[in-house]
């Protein structure tokens, strides 16, 4: 591996745990410059391990250039700011790691901790995903927009918002007790699905997957499932849920950009983590509760399942998003219930789907309703319509590779319309 593609993979699956970490021995009030000496020490193995070699322990390594790091800034503020002196003091007698020492189980812990009080239920739920985004898995402020349907600049006063409220609370990491974690876990579930959401179909520019970003959710998710907290039937059923979709990220892409479902090579799908995911989902029926998560993972195994696209049993994908649309209503499940329709019982049925659903105006004016409206159009024998719509579903593309995928579906419409 790359050293450059190294530190970026640290980055991702590092950088959370690192800033949890200096949190846990600075303060919340020392957020910013928790982010910042992690941001610095990801700098210096940029620039020194090329010239040497990566350590044997590099989360070691960074966390220990970041804790010196924020030691330093906090002896330049000492003049400034004379109420750090006494925690200056009890930092720079604290006993450190070695470089060579493994940190995983503190930085594992470090983390939960630190994303629980993250979902603070007096904080709304879009700050709380905004701050945790951003603070803790690295997120830009763009890419959290994209994904949360508002504005760049709502996006920072989001989180602005968040992080002074936090830091105001005084929270110390330990201090966090099992009741509170627990009223939060729901909370906790959504940041770590749309983590995984963000690397499955990326918002970045020139990345349409970002494996890092998968992985790195399966892997908080599977923390959380051991956790005596987080070991829940929907933790169960989330992690179902990101197993069975990630099993088929190798065949997602290929040369010519992202592939649909109905085209991909099945025989790239991973049957290993197929079975992981199935085995999760059927742990997690052992509770009474149905959650989305639930649903969506048994939607996702009847994909990994069917023998074929052809093959795959429509009715009961279709019964899913009837399920979904009760228990985490939607206007995405009902364009989706559509397609699934159109499969099982043609698309001028689904057609009337969309034609009866009142949907809200910020959907109608994307990609997402473009695209399928067309689809569905040009399955039906209205070309004209169905080249109109992918026109204007590409115009409301976020990313090139998006655009590329519908370019490639206005040029089936074009070509049969002739």
């Amino acid at each position: 591996m790359k050293i450059d593609a190294h530190v970026e993979h640290l980055f991702r699956h590092e950088y959370g745990q690192l800033v949890a970490l200096l949190v846990r021995r600075l303060g919340m009030q020392h957020l910013d410059m928790a982010n910042d000496a992690v941001q610095w020490a990801m700098a210096q193995a940029l620039e020194h391990w090329p010239k040497t070699k990566p350590p044997t322990t590099p989360s070691a390594w960074l966390y220990q250039v970041a804790y010196r790091h924020a030691l330093s800034e906090i002896r330049g503020n000492q003049l400034k700011l004379q109420k750090l002196t006494r925690l200056h003091e009890q930092l720079d007698h604290a006993s450190t790691p070695p470089e060579d020492m493994p940190l995983s189980g503190e930085l594992n812990d470090a983390l939960l901790r630190m994303l629980f009080i993250s979902c603070d239920e007096d904080l709304a739920l879009e700050s709380q995903l905004v701050f945790t985004l951003k603070s803790l898995c690295g997120f830009s402020i763009e890419e959290i927009a994209y994904r949360l349907f508002i504005s760049e600049a709502n996006t920072y006063k989001r989180y602005s918002r968040a992080k002074h409220y936090l830091q105001a609370q005084k929270i110390e990491l330990d201090g966090v007790d099992v009741s509170t974690m627990a009223s939060r876990l729901s909370a906790l579930h959504r940041v770590i699905y749309l983590m995984f959401t963000e690397g499955y179909l990326s918002s970045h520019k020139d990345l349409a997957i970002r494996h890092d970003l998968c992985e790195e959710a399966i892997r908080l998710g599977q923390a959380l499932a051991k956790s005596t907290i987080g070991g829940s039937p929907e933790t169960d059923a989330l992690l179902a849920l990101m197993l069975l979709n990630f099993s088929r990220i190798q065949a997602r892409q290929n040369a010519q950009g992202l592939v649909l479902l109905q085209e991909q090579n099945r025989t790239l799908w991973d049957q290993q983590i197929i079975r992981q995911g199935l085995a999760y989902l059927q742990r997690s029926a052992s509770g009474e509760s149905l959650s989305r998560y639930h649903v969506e993972a048994g939607i996702a195994a009847e994909h990994c399942l069917a023998p074929s696209y052809q093959q795959t049993d429509w009715q009961k994908v279709v019964q899913g998003y009837q399920l979904l649309e009760q228990i985490a209503p939607s206007p995405f499940h009902i364009l989706n219930r559509a397609i699934a329709i159109a499969e099982w019982q043609g698309a001028a049925e689904g057609l009337r789907v969309l034609n009866a659903a009142n949907f809200p105006v910020w959907l109608e004016r994307s990609y997402h309703w473009f695209a399928v409206l067309a689809d569905l159009q040009y399955r039906c024998g209205e070309i004209g319509q169905a080249t109109n719509n992918a026109e204007l579903a590409l115009a409301q593309a976020p990313t090139e590779n998006i655009k590329q995928l519908l370019l490639k579906r206005l040029s089936a419409y074009n070509t049969n319309g002739d």
